[in-house]
């Protein structure tokens, strides 16, 4: 079977890292880029220096900034853009469409205002018929990038769909599992990034590894009461889009989220990065809004709601943890 033609909107560190390893494999890949002056330095360079150094770009590997025109000739696009630009980035593009493509989302967080995921919000914007599935798991883009051995999961209510997209993206050394599961997939995406910046708050703090292992089980327990009450399955946010991107987000040196935690737990200013090459933590992005999706379900989240008390209310790092630890004392299950 001839593989289709896949395009991978956004240019950052996943988006690349996707671009670089399915092109190795022989995917033909067209990486679209937003900004031209990144699309001619990714030219003449051949590698993304301000988002990841050092991987040199297959010479497969198309580059384009014609979004509409890549998309119009693409049956498979990745969506790798920041979860607070999905719709903006991707209403220009909707009538270039192909009527029988499917959309992939590889963005972890929450839609604004709506608190839809981005599958969710990519059905409601994408024309009738185009199929939309889901990328995640525990992978960070520069080991993705360098062969380093991965798994993730492909999710779709269709299962052949989700077949579809797991055959594409399993190449070597990144192994893909399928999944009909997408909300659970989409949501332990989500909320992993915010408890990773409790476990980098309590490593700024020097609080240890049993806090960090503490927050990660109570952090699952949150993600769990969430997910079950909006019906996702327990067993998706116990496997690799759960659990296993919880402990790697959480205690990986190469994690976003909780280097931003550990810079606020030193008691460093908790204003995000900006500019080129800029690694944003979602998980700051989406910390309220994974509040709100829970007081909308009627489920508690004490760990996100203390990260939004530290981000958004000015509460201090001690105060945060204090506030956990004095909680009404309960069983676990």
């Amino acid at each position: 079977m001839i593989e289709p033609d896949l395009a991978i909107l956004g240019a950052g560190a996943w988006g690349t890292a996707l671009g670089v390893t399915l092109a190795r494999a022989g995917r033909r890949v067209t990486l679209c880029v937003r900004r031209p002056e990144q699309f001619r330095r990714m030219s003449d360079e051949r590698e993304n220096r301000p988002y990841l150094p050092g991987i040199e770009l297959p010479q497969s590997l198309a580059l384009s900034v014609d979004w509409e025109e890549a998309v119009s000739r693409c049956r498979m696009v990745i969506v790798a853009i920041p979860s607070s630009f999905v719709r903006a980035m991707i209403t220009p593009l909707i009538n270039s469409i192909p009527h029988d493509a499917t959309f992939i989302s590889a963005t972890k967080g929450l839609e604004e205002l709506s608190l839809k995921t981005m599958s969710q919000a990519l059905a409601e914007l994408l024309p009738r018929g185009v199929h939309v599935a889901a990328l995640s798991g525990p992978g960070f883009a520069a080991e993705v990038a360098r062969g380093r051995p991965a798994a993730l999961v492909a999710a779709a209510r269709n299962e052949q769909v989700a077949g579809i997209v797991q055959r594409l993206l399993a190449v070597p050394f990144l192994r893909v599992y399928r999944s009909a599961d997408v909300l659970g997939v989409e949501l332990g995406g989500a909320v992993k990034n915010i408890i990773a910046i409790a476990a980098g708050i309590s490593d700024g703090l020097d609080l240890g590894s049993s806090a960090r292992a503490a927050l990660i089980t109570r952090g699952l327990a949150e993600m769990m009461r969430l997910g079950t009450a909006m019906g996702a399955r327990r067993e998706t946010l116990a496997g690799l889009s759960g659990l296993g991107d919880l402990v790697l987000t959480c205690t990986g040196e190469l994690s976003r989220n909780r280097a931003y935690g550990l810079r606020i737990g030193k008691g460093k200013a908790a204003a995000q990065p900006a500019g080129e090459g800029a690694q944003i933590a979602e998980g700051a992005v989406n910390a309220r809004l994974v509040a709100d999706l829970g007081a909308r379900w009627n489920v508690e989240l004490p760990i996100v709601a203390a990260v939004c008390r530290c981000l958004y209310e000015e509460q201090s790092p001690q105060a945060m943890v204090e506030g956990l630890f004095s909680r009404e004392l309960k069983a676990e299950f």
